[in-house]
């Protein structure tokens, strides 16, 4: 098993941690979004809608570099196994 230095796991929490942050911040637009669909304006509605499809994208970044980190980062002997027939 590959062990990571201390500057690749402090990158690692920091990814971890920009992930969570923007994973909740764009929970709570969904769910303003959500709840506001019957009670708002049309244009209150899409601005809802703006903001939630923003930090959506922030989420889908934040794990694209995460995930690139930990291929980056994986054990090589993973890559290299073959599956048993």
């Amino acid at each position: 098993m590959k062990v990571l230095s201390q500057r690749n796991l402090d990158q690692l929490h920091g990814l971890q941690a920009s992930l969570r942050e923007v994973a909740y911040d764009r929970n709570v637009a969904l769910r303003i979004f959500t709840a506001s669909r019957y009670s708002t304006t049309s244009r209150a509605q899409r601005e809802f809608w703006l903001e939630f499809t923003w930090l959506d994208q922030e989420y889908r970044v934040a794990v694209r570099r995460l995930a690139q980190f930990c291929a980056e980062h994986c054990d090589v002997r993973l890559t290299q196994m073959r599956p048993t027939t």
